[in-house]
């Protein structure tokens, strides 16, 4: 077996026939079940939705206004817990996003605190999450993320 040759050992996150990301079997469905885990968080659907043993389809549309309410949760936190837990899914599926074409609107956006995850530490309400660290985390992830 060569490194090119995955078998059933991958799958494939796609845009119609443009691939953007294939990752192991595990890692995927990791990733699968995170996004369902998250949706909760914000409310709005996934786009991600599967198509055949192997791959899964993302809507693009969908998918870009999830991870844009993603990243207004974790920009609008000063809990540094909710934000650590969010940070790895946000980076990856920025990624994806970029991949795509497209970009992430409220990565520019000014943020807000929001009051349902405020952290108070001795010197008052701690920082809101940086957009910076996103983007950091996303460029080292899209190194370890085979097409």
């Amino acid at each position: 077996m060569t490194i090119r040759d995955h078998g059933d050992m991958s799958q494939n996150f796609q845009v119609g026939d443009l691939v953007l990301w294939n990752p192991s079997n595990r890692v995927a469905a990791l990733f699968v079940r995170t996004s369902e885990a998250v949706t909760a968080l914000v409310g709005v659907p996934t786009g991600i939705r599967p198509t055949r043993a192997d791959e899964y389809d993302i809507e693009l549309d969908a998918f870009v206004g999830f991870v844009d309410a993603l990243v207004v949760q974790y920009k609008s936190s000063s809990h540094a817990i909710l934000r650590s837990l969010l940070e790895g899914f946000i980076a990856t599926a920025l990624v994806l996003v970029d991949r795509a074409g497209r970009d992430v609107p409220s990565l520019r956006d000014t943020a807000t605190l929001d009051p349902r995850d405020v952290s108070v530490g001795s010197e008052g309400i701690r920082p809101l999450g940086d957009p910076q660290r996103l983007y950091e985390l996303a460029d080292a992830h899209a190194a370890a993320m085979p097409r």
